[in-house]
Parts: structure tokens; sequence; C-alpha cells
């Protein structure tokens, strides 16, 4: 089907344009490896030239040849979506829909980027010996395990060592691998939390490539556009030569030393009541059930109930909507089964199992919400936060068990729009406290790191081993101090109450606005640059810093980034920045409410209550202030 519109796109007719773009998706199908995604985009190119029977020039279709037109228009929009250029190779490697097309995760496209990356590792090694040496993983997503033999065929033509894990492993066990045998590189199909129809390619860096402390993290500029440069040169996937062989699958031993490297954080005094703490676990449709239930089991939890309906790994995620634990209703299934079997702790993996959610039965919690249900119990999952906050605790006591710090460098470290108390926290262990930007790859980087979160649920407690967030071992020092407290008589609740006792009544939430139009997002950030909100609940505004400038602070310093920082007189402070990874805004709030050191119970909750109040009131100025309901 041929509309003669006589408009022009792109400084050529809407007809050249259909013309370029056909061109470019038959030569696209000709060069696909993949029968699947090949056959798909040529069915929707047959959609898309279909033309309806029989309809007359200048006459009205009707409802048949009008459903033709629509079709036809819909492909037509999807083809020219799916080559608006090619999918973008960032910090975060790649993540898309799974789909034919270069705009789409498919085996040409990691065909491509397999092959860029062996071209910047062997540049980056030109002359050196041994030949670069890369392990590669994979989950249990759809396409997951082609995606990394397809890496690994290409690597190994070009005369890379290849390891690859022998099966759907979380993300840690391979971030571990990098380290382990000292690989310039590492590469994890995954698309994490992302929804069922994603996948995605993310790339670590170090053995002789990065050699200072972020060995073994992902990668940062500029070495994402580096490897971006050397994609972009690929001309065809029939180009690149693969392997059929020769490449090494790992065995099941490097899954054991990844749980013994994991175990060694496990506090002995807690293996004589660990058994007594009964603990949900859920891997929601991901792989990190098992090896979560391992390392749990062997360090003496014996009372663990993996949710039924979400143990074993399913790329369809079939019991959620979307399978991220921050997602409302994502961890019903567990609260629930908590609830039914009166366990003391919920913990929840995302798929890939790099984050870890933690729930608890909270007596403040309580509302109703429908009778016998979680929510009216008071079951309620902790913010990251709160439960970076508890292991920050750990992590302190651990230092102050051993005699301190030795190493006068040792930080902890949080993201920009994580709370700030974890500097308390860190200021009284005579630690260090580092603020990073948002993301693992700069977090794991920090020089001395002890321990790192950020509060999207996720945690390194294990700098040494896995240099980057890590649920399963974050789940293991979890249920190890839950399992301390229960036999003293105590609770996560109850810690946390601690805390506030100490450093004051940290209280965070967020705001965000979703936009379908993506010039929205700058708009609006821009709008709060330069109108920004005089009050925040209730108290004067008294710095707006754009942090595009970057910051320059006692604290330390941070490279530009886009987002602004409101600090208000009493201590409130608000971060507004563009989603990296969804079209939205994003306002990270926090409150500080005091607490005297000898508050009882009674007093912190109303606290807490005064806190929930004062972020109610700032987090209704936020939402004015975007022009959000």
């Amino acid at each position: 089907m041929r509309e003669r519109t006589g408009q022009y796109v792109g400084g050529m007719s809407a007809d050249d344009a259909w013309d370029d773009l056909t061109a470019r998706v038959e030569a696209w199908i000709a060069d696909d490896p993949d029968p699947e995604t090949a056959d798909e985009l040529r069915e929707l190119l047959r959609l898309a030239q279909e033309s309806p029977p029989g309809l007359e020039e200048g006459a009205d279709p009707d409802l048949e040849q009008l459903t033709v037109l629509r079709t036809a228009r819909h492909a037509r929009a999807e083809l020219a979506d799916r080559f608006s250029g090619l999918l973008q190779f960032g910090t975060a490697g790649l993540r898309g829909a799974i789909a034919g097309g270069p705009h789409r995760m498919n085996r040409a496209v990691v065909i491509r980027a397999a092959s860029g990356l062996a071209d910047y590792l062997l540049g980056e090694l030109d002359g050196l010996t041994p030949a670069p040496r890369v392990v590669v993983g994979y989950d249990a997503r759809r396409k997951s395990e082609q995606f990394a033999l397809d890496t690994a065929a290409v690597l190994t033509a070009v005369g890379i060592e290849v390891l690859l894990l022998p099966r759907p492993l979380p993300t840690p066990v391979l971030a571990f691998c990098v380290r382990r045998f000292d690989a310039d590189a590492g590469v994890m199909v995954t698309a994490s939390h992302n929804p069922p129809q994603d996948n995605g390619y993310k790339v670590y860096l170090g053995g002789r490539v990065v050699t200072d402390s972020g060995q073994g993290a992902q990668i940062v500029p500029p070495a994402d556009s580096a490897i971006a440069a050397e994609i972009a040169r690929v001309p065809s996937v029939a180009s690149v030569p693969r392997a059929d062989h020769g490449w090494t699958v790992l065995g099941e031993d490097v899954v054991d030393a990844y749980v013994d490297a994991t175990l060694t954080l496990a506090d002995p005094t807690v293996r004589a009541v660990a058994g007594d703490l009964s603990v949900v676990l859920t891997p929601l449709h991901g792989v990190g059930g098992a090896v979560a239930q391992r390392v749990l089991a062997e360090a003496g939890f014996t009372d663990v109930l993996v949710v039924p309906e979400q143990e074993q790994p399913d790329p369809a995620f079939p019991t959620v909507a979307f399978p991220n634990p921050e997602e409302p209703g994502a961890i019903d299934l567990a609260l629930g089964l908590a609830s039914d079997r009166g366990a003391d702790l919920v913990i929840a993996l995302d798929p890939d199992a790099d984050r870890c959610a933690v729930a608890i039965q909270d007596p403040r919690a309580r509302a109703y919400r429908g009778p016998d249900t979680a929510a009216a119990e008071g079951w309620r999952m902790l913010h990251g936060d709160e439960t970076g906050a508890l292991l920050g605790q750990v992590a302190a006591e651990r230092m102050a068990a051993d005699g301190g710090p030795l190493d006068p460098e040792a930080a902890f470290a949080s993201s920009i729009v994580s709370s700030r108390q974890l500097a308390q926290i860190a200021q009284r262990a005579g630690v260090r406290h580092v603020q990073t930007l948002t993301g693992f790859k700069w977090l794991s980087r920090v020089d001395g790191l002890v321990f790192a979160y950020e509060e999207a649920l996720g945690y390194c407690v294990a700098p040494g081993t896995v240099r980057d967030k890590d649920g399963i071992s974050a789940a293991l020092l979890v249920a190890g101090l839950a399992a301390r407290l229960k036999a003293s008589g105590s609770t996560l609740v109850d810690a946390l109450d601690d805390l506030a006792r100490t450093h004051g009544l940290y209280l965070t939430g967020q705001v965000s606005a979703r936009y379908d139009d993506l010039a929205a997002i700058p708009a609006t950030v821009g709008r709060v640059r330069t109108q920004p909100p005089t009050t925040l609940g209730g108290s004067p505004v008294t710095r707006v810093v754009d942090l595009a400038h970057g910051t320059d602070e006692e604290r330390g310093g941070l490279p530009p980034t886009e987002g602004l920082r409101l600090d208000a007189a009493d201590g409130t402070r608000v971060i507004v920045r563009p989603s990296g990874t969804e079209p939205k805004v994003k306002c990270y709030l926090e409150v500080v409410e005091p607490v005297v050191p000898d508050a009882d119970e009674a007093a912190v909750g109303v606290a807490r209550h005064r806190a929930r109040e004062r972020l109610d009131a700032v987090a209704s100025d936020v939402r004015a202030a975007l022009g959000i309901a």
C-alpha cells in the first residue's frame, strides 16, 4: 500500500522515506541470523504494504477496508520505530524489548554488540599477552542463553578467551566470577526487573582494562562511548566471524565458590539461633531462588519457605504484572504466605537477584484494608533507605568488633537520591561517607569501599568479592540481623527505632510523573529550575542546587548530572531528576524529625507520625511544582 501524500519527512518526500525504510528493513532481514525475528519483520512489512481490496481512489472505506488501512499504518509506525536507530549502548549496556530490528534486543544486535566489545578489548590490550579473558553469564529470560552463546561465539572467533557460566544464574555470580577469574570483562545477559518482553546486556570491566577501585564493576564513561563507537563500525552481522566451539563452559564449582564467599559474611554467633527465624522467600520467577536458599540453609536458616507459585524461573512472570519488588502487588503472594504461616521476615529478590526487598510486620502499620489481609496485620515492605540504614549499622558494628577501620580510606557510600542517614552512621563509626551519582556503576568505584547502597533496593555488602549490588548476600545479612534481634526479644522495627534515637528519624518517599511526550520531561525539570517552590511542607526553601553544574561541597563533589536539589530550613531535602530508565520525572523526598536518645516506643511512634505528615505535605508541594494532581 502506498499513500501519495506529498509530505516531506527528514528532507525527503513521505514516499521516498517509505521506500528508504523498506530498503533498510529488507537489508536487515537478509542479514538477520534469527529466522524468528526475520519472519516477524517480513510479516510487518507485508502488513505495511497491504492495500484494502476494492477501495477506489477518493471513496470512503468500509469497515473491513478501514481495518486494513489502520493495520497498515500501525505496521508502518512500528517499523519506523524499530528502525529509528541502533539500540543505544550506554552505561547500562543494552536493554529493550525482544523483537526484530536495530532498535530492539535480538541476535543481530547482540552479535554486533559482542563484536564491538571484542574490538574494544583487543584495542585496549593491544600487544599484551595472554589474550583478553571474558566471563559470560545469562539469566532465564527469553533468548538469554542464545544471546550468551552468540557472545561466546563472536569473542572466541577473534582469539578472546571466553568462560561461560554453566546455566542461568544470578547477576551477582557473574560479577563474582569477573573478579575471581581476573577477567578483563564480563557480560551478563539480563533485563533485571524489566517487563517480561525485555532483555538486556550488561558489561563489566576488570583485569588489565580497569585496575583501580572500579575493577570488576559495570562500565562508566568513557568506556561506554568507546564500545558504542566500535559497535557502530560493524558493517553487518554477516561480516562478524563466529566460532562454533572453543569457549570453556565453567562447572558448578563456580556456584560453590560464590556460596562459600558469601557465607564468610555470616555472623558465626547467629547460627545457633538462625533456625528459630521463620523466613518467606520469593525469587519472583527469577534465577536467584535456588542459590539464595542454599546460602540461607548453609548459614543455619532451616525455616525458609519459598513462595511456590514464584519459585521456578519463568520468563513469562505469570503471577506479577511487573517483576519488580518495588511495584505494587509484586510481593503480595509472599506477604500472604508470611501472614498465613506467622513468619518473621519476607525476603524478595528481583529476577536476576541483584536487588533485595525486605518486608516485616510493623504494629504501627496496621490498617483496615479488608479482613484477614497481610496489610491489615501490619505487614509492609521496608523502604530501601530503611534496609540500607540497617545494613550500614551492621557494617559499622562489624568494623567495631574488629577493632575499627584499619584503612583510613575505608568508606561507606550511598547515591545522591538515597537517605542522608548513612552519612550519620558512618560519622559515628569513624568512617568516611561518600556520595555518588545514582547507579552501582558509580557506587562500586569508591576507594576503600566497605558498604554501599542505593534506595532502589540495591546493596553492596562485600565489595571485595562482588563489586556490584548483590541481593543474596544482602538477604543473608538481613536474616542474620533479624535472627539475632529475635533471640534478644527484639525486631527489625525496634532496630529502626534505635537508629532514630541515635541519629534522628529520617523518612523518605517519592513523587513521580510519567510522560507520553518525552519532550515534556526536560521542560518539566526546566520549569522547576526557573520557578522552584518557595516552601516545602511549610519550611522555606533556602537553597536550590542545579546538579547539571555538578557540586563542590564539603561532603564530596559530584560530576554534572541532570537534576535539582532543593534544601529547606528544617532539613527537608528534595531531589528532582529525570529517570534514566523510564519516561518519568522522579522526585526523592526526605524529612528529618528529631528524636531524643531516651525516647520510649510511644514517643518514637509520635515522631514517625509527625514525619509522615511532613512528608505528605512536601509531596503535595512537589506535585504542585510538577503540575500534576
